[in-house]
């Protein structure tokens, strides 16, 4: 039975036919559930909330709960999640504020595991993978491809670039930039290297792993050079690599600062 009958389900709520609604799920509020998609067992799904297609809600998870922002006076903000997305048991995801846009946007094909957080006004991209118990604080940016290890917490406002593993444990308070690995606390932070083994895993070549390889050497290990010099002297070395000009332009429209400090070469 696509809808079990101990469901309790919204008056404004709008669900797919091919959609499935769990024993006890509550379907609270303006949302829209797309087609075949799953809500498990005792989920909550508050609105305005928007999901798409085929995406599976676990079990005691709260999706589109409202900001838990002190300045959020019930204004109609909303959550938007795509399709594919796997969203395990006793996730959390928050809609927006109004500061934000009014919205918390979620991508396609991403795994959320136990006990995730995803603060309001947060934007998540593609084939995002967050491990048991990571947090997003409000407002942070995770672009394509992001890995986040078990108890990573990202500070508000903070941005991880593409294709980046950030280690279990880590404390994130700057902008973390792309294709890298990267583990520790604030003060601590230490980016190992260009994520080699990911890129290769994603289809990447050897030879624009080689040019990240040297873009990385010229930026974060030249201490002679400023990072403007650097950024710079990056692309005077290497101008015919688009996965290099968004390494330098990440760091050149960062707001909040990039980490750069590094292990030992």
């Amino acid at each position: 039975m696509p809808i079990h009958p101990t469901a309790v389900i919204d008056n404004e709520a709008e669900i797919d036919s091919t959609a499935t609604i769990g024993a006890y799920a509550v379907i609270d509020g303006k949302v829209r559930i797309g087609p075949e998609t799953v809500v498990e067992p005792h989920a909550v799904v508050s609105g305005p909330t928007t999901i798409g297609a085929r995406n599976k809600i676990g079990s005691f998870s709260s999706v589109g709960g409202p900001p838990q922002d002190m300045h959020y006076k019930g204004e109609p903000t909303e959550l938007i999640i795509g399709d594919d997305n796997q969203i395990r048991e006793y996730v959390s995801i928050h809609r927006g504020t109004v500061s934000g846009n009014g919205r918390t946007v979620i991508g396609n094909a991403n795994m959320f595991m136990a006990y995730t957080h995803i603060a309001h006004d947060c934007t998540i991209g593609n084939h995002v993978i967050m491990a048991n118990v990571a947090t997003l604080a409000g407002h942070v940016q995770l672009e394509d491809h992001v890995s986040l290890g078990g108890l990573v917490a990202i500070h508000q406002f903070c941005r991880v670039g593409a294709y980046t593993y950030v280690g279990g444990l880590s404390g994130i308070s700057l902008d973390v930039p792309p294709y890298v690995i990267l583990t520790g606390t604030r003060n601590q932070m230490r980016i190992a290297g260009i994520n080699k083994i990911g890129l290769r895993r994603h289809g990447m070549s050897r030879e624009t792993i080689s040019k990240l390889d040297h873009a990385f050497k010229i930026i974060f290990r030249t201490p002679q050079l400023l990072l403007k010099d650097a950024l710079v002297k990056t692309l005077e070395e290497i101008p015919d690599c688009p996965e290099v000009r968004t390494l330098v332009e990440f760091f050149q429209s960062s707001k909040r600062g990039v980490v750069k400090r590094t292990t030992e070469a």
